[in-house]
């Protein structure tokens, strides 16, 4: 763990003094969107509820699949810049929380485990405390990965005109930038039709690929289907046995020609996706978003959800990011947490509720779990309750944390666990380390806008003073700056 300094102490120290008193708080108007800035009737956003706390005496193991999707915090971000708050819907915790980067120690190989855990100020209650199940996947280098071939499918309808199509051609530039010579590409685009617009092409043959590119424009109705046909059609035709191969999706999710029905293409998905062609599910779009459809069909594809609101969270996805993005390490992903009911009393997931499974999948390879790509974080908070109010000495364990995947190379399962105690915790959150810290932050970011239970203990205004000294303590991370600029805005409404 890193030391900390007298002047991070000093910031952090700040930052509890902000939160000391959000217990007072009633949260009111933290939940709700500010009246004069509606959502737009296009938009559409699936509501899978809000977790709630267990009793360990009754259940004390909380299993679910790995989300290493983001997609819900761009899409808030860009409903804040538009002014106007997000659909409490489209808010989803983990994927607020796995935005961010984290300092975990990446394992050799698979998914090595991380847990900690602090004290919380705007949690006072004795016992209480927020439990960080943190799981690195292991770093590929990009000279490292194999040569992969990309089918990317553009929805090239009328609803994408204007800025969500020019940054789609954005993004796809910035990626051709960033390819290997031995990678290809090929492009279908639908509207009422779908089309093969690039055979499947190496990356030398650079110009053919940007003119293409360059000459995707909007034309008529929305044959989802169609697109994601032809797209499968093409990658199956060329698929590269000792390399990577994905069907990457760029859309607003509307359809209205050929099959709409989202859990009829979902299916069909499922039926085309198995363990050589992943599903990459890229959501644009503004006044037109159906993220209900595009969350579904990733999850069936076997991949994974962003949304690009900006080019630059396009280069972040195409350029930065691009070997865990194509690269993926474990499949199947699931974790489970087995809390020792006498030491913990109650426990609560906050996020990741349509992701949760029965305590006997973790070990049913039948059951579908979620892909992790090179280098990937998936973070899980709990608020927990100790038993006893937290009497129990610093060796006792709290919680076992097992994590099984399947082998992408091998195709063979694997498990790690790790353990923690409750002399592991964190006794005073300004010792916290950065990011935990960061972590709980944005998950009361998360719980504010969508109206769970932190957004009665910390208000919004509390939650914006702490992000700022947050920067303070991570002046080198700009998603942290912008978090303090976001959580400004939220804010800002509420009053």
């Amino acid at each position: 763990m890193r030391r900390i300094g007298v002047s991070a102490v000093a910031v952090t120290g700040l930052l509890l003094a902000a939160c000391a008193g959000a217990g007072s708080g009633d949260g009111s108007g933290d939940t709700g969107r500010a009246p004069d800035h509606p959502a737009p009737d296009g938009q559409t956003f699936a509501d899978y509820g809000i977790n709630p706390e267990v009793a360990t005496a009754e259940n004390h193991r909380s299993t679910f699949a790995l989300d290493v999707d983001t997609g819900s915090y761009t899409v808030a971000r860009s409903r804040l810049r538009e002014g106007r708050l997000p659909d409490p819907a489209a808010v989803r915790t983990e994927e607020f929380v796995n935005f961010f980067r984290q300092d975990y120690q990446p394992p050799a190989d698979g998914i090595g485990i991380h847990v900690d855990g602090t004290a919380v100020p705007f949690l006072p209650e004795p016992g209480t405390r927020v439990l960080r199940v943190g799981l690195q996947a292991a770093v590929v280098e990009a000279a490292d990965r194999p040569p992969a071939n990309l089918t990317f499918v553009v929805d090239t309808s009328g609803s994408m005109e204007g800025p969500s199509l020019e940054m789609v051609q954005a993004g796809l530039s910035r990626l051709v930038d960033s390819l290997r010579p031995d990678d290809r590409v090929a492009i279908v685009s639908y509207s009422d039709q779908a089309g093969l617009r690039l055979p499947m092409t190496p990356r030398s043959e650079e110009a053919a690929i940007r003119r293409v590119i360059a000459e995707l424009a909007p034309q008529a109705s929305t044959n989802l289907e169609a697109g994601l046909r032809v797209g499968y059609e093409q990658a199956r035709a060329n698929l590269r046995g000792d390399g990577i191969n994905r069907v990457i999706l760029l859309s607003d999710g509307a359809a209205n020609v050929g099959q709409t029905d989202p859990g009829t293409l979902a299916g069909q998905i499922a039926q085309e996706a198995g363990g050589d062609t992943q599903l990459v599910v890229v959501g644009v779009g503004r006044q037109t978003y159906n993220e209900a459809i595009l969350e579904q069909f990733a999850d069936r594809g076997n991949g994974f959800y962003a949304y690009i609101d900006t080019v630059r969270e396009a280069e972040r996805l195409f350029v930065h990011d691009l070997t865990g993005t194509l690269q993926v390490v474990a499949l199947d992903a699931k974790v489970q947490v087995s809390f020792d009911p006498a030491a913990v009393s109650h426990y609560r997931l906050l996020g990741y509720e349509n992701r949760q499974l029965a305590a006997e999948d973790l070990r049913d390879d039948t059951v579908d779990g979620g892909e992790v790509g090179a280098g990937h974080t998936v973070t899980a908070l709990y608020q927990i309750t100790l038993a006893g109010g937290g009497g129990a000495g610093p060796a006792a364990a709290l919680a076992t944390v097992q994590v099984r995947w399947t082998d992408p190379e091998r195709g063979q399962p694997l498990e790690r666990s790790a353990t923690i105690t409750a002399g592991d915790l964190v006794g005073s959150f300004p010792l916290a380390p950065p990011r935990l810290r960061q972590d709980i932050l944005v998950a009361a970011f998360a719980e504010s806008l969508r109206g769970a239970p932190w957004s009665q203990r910390v208000s919004r205004d509390e939650i914006a003073a702490g992000a700022e000294l947050l920067s303070l303590a991570l002046p080198d991370d700009p998603e942290v700056a912008e978090l303090a600029e976001l959580t400004r805005i939220a804010a800002d409404y509420s009053g």
